[in-house]
This record gives C-alpha cells, structure tokens and sequence, in this order.
C-alpha cells in the first residue's frame, strides 16, 4: 500500500515491521498461523478510507482446530511454575517495548484515534506485562483456624483452563492484554476473538509475541486468535471455556450473560457506559476544562469511559459553559496521526449515522446545541468519518441521554445541591465511571460514600476517562459488573479451593457432631 498519509507518518514502514502484508490469516495458535477460507473482511482506515489489508473469517472448521490446540496446550500450561509463565509474559513485554511505535501507529490508523492515544494504549500493555510478572509471585491464598484439633485449613487457587476474549475495536490491543496477560500468569491459556472492525491489530499483536512463545517452547495453543463475528456465538455457547470476557455494547452483553449463565460459566462483562462529572461552585475550573474536554472529545468519544454528562452547579453554570465553548473553538479535528490535531475520526459510516441521529432525537426532546456538531467534508476528510465534537443542553430525564451513543456529544445540565448532583449522576441505566470537581473535602466524601457514586469507578478531580492499570477496571448496573486488569481481578481467572488436612490420629466432625461406632 501507499498514499500520502502512509508515507508522510510511516505507516507502510509500520505494517512491514509488523508483518501486516496486503493478505493475513484468520486464525492462530500462537506458534501456527493460517489463512482460513471464511468470507474476506477487508480493513479500511477511517483517517483516510484507504484498504489497509484484509483477512479471511474463521469457520466452524478453524475454530475446532483453534480450540482442540488450547485444550492439548492446558494440562502443559498449567503444569509450569507461575513465575516461569511470568518470565515468558515479561518476554512479551520486551517485544512490546521493541515494537511500541509501529503498533502504535496501527491502532492509531485503523480505529482512528490520535497517535499519542495508540501508543498510549501500547504502554498499557507494557504496563500490564510488568504487572503480570509481579503477579505471578503472588498468587496468594490464605489459611484458616480449623474448630477441630491437629487439623489445618487453607485455599489456594487453581487455573480455571481456556479464557474466550472478545474484545472492541475502540482499545484495540489494550483489552485483550488485560486479559490475557493475567490469565497465562494465573495457567489459564487465551482464545481472543477481536472486533472485525480492526482485525490487523490483533494479528500484529500475534505476530509481536509468536518469536517469545517458540524460543520458550511454549505449546501450541496457549495463545489462539479467531476473527470473525460467528467465532463468538460459538465461543459464548462452549462448553470448554468456562470463562468469557467480553467488552462491548449492552446488546450484545446480554446475550453473552444469558448463554454463559445457561451453561454455569462465568463472564467478565464490560459494556456500556454514560459517565457524568459534577462540577461544583467549589470547582477549580482550569482543572475542569482539561478533564471535561479531554474526556469528552478524546477518542472521538468511543472510549467507554468517554464523558457524555456535565453535571454543573446552577451558580457557576453560565461561566462553565462559557469557557467550554471558547475551548471547543479551538479543537483541531483531523489526520489523527498528525500530532497538532486533538480529535480524529469515528470508526466509520455507521458510527457517523448514530451520531447525527443522537443529535436529532435530543433537539426533538427540547436540547439545544450551543456548540454546533455536523459532518466535515472536503481535503483530509475523504473517509466521511470525521465529525465535529457538540455541546447539548439537555435534561436527564430526556431518553437520548440514558442511552449511549459512542461520538464526541457532551450533555449539559444544572443543579442545585450536591444531593441532586448525585441523584443525577446515578439517574442512569448505567454505572461504568464518574467524577465531582471540587475543593470541598464534604462533597468528596459524600461523592465517594454509600450515599454518593454508585459506578465501579468514581474520581474526584480527575476526569472519567484514563483508568490505570494498578485498580480493578469495570462497573455496575447495565454496564455488567465485571472487573479485568489490576487489583485482586486476577481471582475470576481462577478457581478457589478450600483445603483441610487432618494430621491427628482420629476423625471429629465438625460443629461437635458425633457419628460413632
């Protein structure tokens, strides 16, 4: 491939170091790479329209080889010493770190967002590679005082075997290694089915770390990558993966919880989000426009924690809106590989349909747009994608603003008390993340109570966006629940078991029960 865009920011040097050529496979075991004979799914960037390469779905038939090599690769997987699955993962990370800059560029090119987000998201994989080696030296559990005598109580935890990660094409990259980078240190091994919408990302991933599997003898199949949209109604209804984490809209997580549940396996659901800031009297406004903004227009607004809500003080509200509009004004929407440009386009044409359709079912509902959005034409917006971020006030009440819509569309609205702020803030179906402006130590800590934030993430004087990987990721109501990445997340990838060992000469039973002969 070559055109303007590729060679001015060597993206065709990047896709050569990756080994994205003009046909890729379909599906992997990690060591062993095949073109299947699926229908073709071609990838197209939204930064410029242009075919950047294509791969053949997996069938039914790939999928059986894919999965019959996890199930061969388990028993060995499991069977070597964590820290050695550690070592390995902080192999992956050196290659990571070897290849940031052209992945970088990749998950910049084919979703779309800035370049400085894709390498970012790089970085989180780097990071959660270092987390991951550290982990796999702590794999605690824990011991427990038996009520019977010379007797001993513990729990450890064992691996729960294949792990199914289906992942969304606005983090690319980043989700899956959440996943899998804990699982393989926890003996799980990984079956990853990408969103079709950026499948060269996820074969560059394949390729970056298929070098560090085969110097490590690693078998066959702890890492396996399907693409294809059917790939994952056959993953979600599989007896032999008792684990599904699964990133993506509402829709489809109902779905994947009604099938896992049908069958007792577990499931990792981060869906939907609808997040707010409250910005108090009390707020430090410069603080609140870095946050606001970049939460609201970074990604385009595809990120799930992308801000959607602006939850204002009626005092302040007039001079708030007053200083987002001037910054609005001075957003540089383009070529998101062009570092001057702070916004870059939707994923695609569908996206910029919902967008302009969120837009007119908020003005039929009374909003009104005090920053104009609409579609941008013309040089540098060939691939119709490009879209201006908007600013609406609205109500929360109005049914446009319980739904998400995954485009740069920040509500805004009024309120009186920190009370009401928070009953606003929670008046959605969802429960992802959320944040309050403020110097006032009483609304923090009522922001962050029982009374306050009922999401799995609540900040305070950050945005709603940029989750690090130290902490638990994930949250509540409609957004599923799950939790991946950091913190104690590593326990869903396992199974827990609790131990007692009698060393004495006899048999009690406990609670004092007596059972004699």
């Amino acid at each position: 491939m070559s055109n303007v865009l590729t060679d001015t920011y060597g993206i065709a040097a990047a896709l050569e170091q990756l080994g994205i050529r003009e046909m890729n496979y379909g599906a992997s075991t990690g060591v062993q790479n095949w073109i299947t004979s699926g229908p073709r799914i071609d990838s197209y960037s939204p930064a410029d329209g242009q075919l950047i390469g294509s791969v053949n779905q997996a069938t039914a038939d790939d999928y059986e080889k894919v999965m019959k090599a996890a199930e061969a690769a388990f028993p060995v997987w499991r069977m070597m010493p964590a820290p050695k699955r550690g070592e390995i993962v902080r192999q992956m990370g050196d290659e990571l770190r070897s290849h940031k800059e052209a992945l970088g560029k990749l998950v910049s090119y084919e979703m779309g967002k800035s370049l400085q987000e894709g390498l970012g998201e790089v970085q989180e994989m780097i990071d959660i590679c270092d987390f991951a080696v550290g982990l796999s030296r702590q794999l605690y559990g824990l011991t427990m005082h038996s009520e019977r005598p010379r007797h001993r109580m513990y729990e450890q935890w064992h691996p729960l075997g294949i792990v199914g990660i289906i992942s969304a094409f606005n983090f690319p990259v980043a989700v899956w290694s959440w996943n899998s980078m804990i699982a393989w240190v926890c003996g799980d091994v990984c079956v990853w089915k990408p969103s079709s919408k950026t499948p060269l990302c996820a074969v560059a991933c394949q390729n970056i770390i298929t070098g560090v599997l085969r110097r490590n003898n690693v078998p066959e199949g702890v890492s396996g990558l399907l693409i294809g949209n059917p790939v994952g109604d056959l993953m979600n209804n599989d007896k032999r993966v008792p684990l599904i984490s699964f990133t993506g809209s509402t829709r489809i997580g109902r779905i994947v919880a009604g099938a896992t549940a049908q069958r007792f396996a577990r499931s990792i659901l981060e869906l939907g989000g609808n997040n707010a800031i409250i910005v108090s009297q009390h707020a430090d406004l410069n603080m609140v426009l870095v946050g606001s903004v970049f939460g609201a227009v970074g990604t385009a607004g595809q990120r799930c924690t992308t801000t959607r809500r602006l939850i204002v003080h009626e005092s302040i509200y007039d001079k708030t809106l007053s200083v987002l509009k001037n910054a609005y004004g001075q957003l540089k929407i383009g070529n998101p590989l062009d570092s001057a440009n702070h916004v870059g386009p939707l994923i695609d044409k569908k996206a910029v349909e919902d967008y302009l359709n969120a837009i007119a079912k908020a003005k039929t509902e009374g909003g009104k747009e005090v920053v104009e959005g609409g579609v941008l034409s013309g040089e540098g917006y060939e691939s119709g994608c490009y879209v201006k971020p908007c600013i609406i006030e609205a109500k929360n009440e109005f049914h446009i603003v319980q739904e998400e819509t995954f485009a740069p569309i920040l509500y805004v609205m009024k309120y009186s008390t920190i009370e009401e702020a928070i009953a606003m803030q929670n008046g959605v179906p969802q429960g992802l993340s959320s944040s309050i402006f403020t110097t006032n130590m009483r609304e923090m800590e009522t922001f962050l109570s029982h009374e306050g934030s009922d999401c799995g993430i609540a900040n305070v004087n950050i945005g709603t966006s940029g989750a690090e990987i130290g902490g638990a990721f994930g949250g509540e109501k409609e957004t599923g629940g799950g939790r991946e990445s950091g913190s104690d997340a590593w326990k869903v990838y396992m199974r827990r078991q609790t131990n007692t060992i009698n060393y004495s000469t006899t048999l009690p039973l406990a609670q004092g029960i007596q059972f004699n002969f």
